[in-house]
């Protein structure tokens, strides 16, 4: 479970970073290529980036998906709560519970449909492929016109962060079963800073009232 807890930080950080790194070494190449640098220029051209669009797009992809596991698990999602806040205790527990129970059946519907869209995508036929069971007239399946991968690969992100966020979810349900409380995001912190090191910052007008008494 500890290497759940921190998955999707751990996928959203190298895709984001990896995409990062890909574009500027994109942007680079293209920049290169103008300057008429002998054996340099050459070279560059040689260098085939035409396939970096096309991964940097399954990436931010890939981190939509995962980004939205995070967003259950860590509260972030944007959501008005204003009437659910202001009902009885008794209606307002009822009222998330029926939300939480509604984000569960539908990410694990979407998750479900993905899955089954992929395996007839051809994730069956690689399946059946790598444990050397015959393929018979099963379709290998589209590949991406760039990176020519497979792509069941590219949409297994579908199922992949669906069921991730499916499962966030019931762990938000079992944890509001158990606390009455919802994760909820402070967007007053900022990760990385300590609270301690300006504690006259915490509560507004703190510091203005030190600063006047000075």
């Amino acid at each position: 479970m500890k290497i759940l807890d921190h998955l999707e930080e751990w996928i959203i950080s190298f895709l984001m970073g990896g995409a990062t790194l890909l574009i500027f070494f994109s942007v680079l190449h293209r920049y290169g290529t103008g300057f008429a640098i002998p054996g340099v220029q050459d070279w560059l051209l040689s260098l085939n980036f035409s396939w970096a669009q096309e991964l940097c797009i399954i990436m931010f992809v890939w981190m939509a998906k995962f980004g939205a596991a995070y967003g259950v698990r860590a509260g972030v999602h944007v959501g008005v709560d204003v009437l659910v806040n202001r009902l009885p205790e008794e209606w307002r527990k009822i009222t998330v519970m029926v939300a939480l129970l509604c984000g569960i059946l539908f990410t694990g519907v979407i998750g479900t449909l993905g899955l089954t869209f992929i395996w007839e995508n051809g994730m069956h036929y690689a399946l059946f492929h790598l444990l050397g069971v015959p393929t018979g007239d099963l379709p290998e399946g589209p590949t991406t016109p760039d990176l020519e991968w497979p792509t069941w690969f590219v949409y297994s992100a579908v199922p992949m962060g669906s069921y991730l966020m499916c499962f966030r979810f019931l762990q938000v349900t079992w944890r509001f079963l158990k606390t009455g409380e919802v994760p909820h995001h402070d967007h007053a912190h900022v990760e990385g800073i300590e609270d301690d090191i300006m504690p006259e910052l915490q509560v507004p007008g703190k510091a203005i009232a030190q600063g006047g008494a000075r």
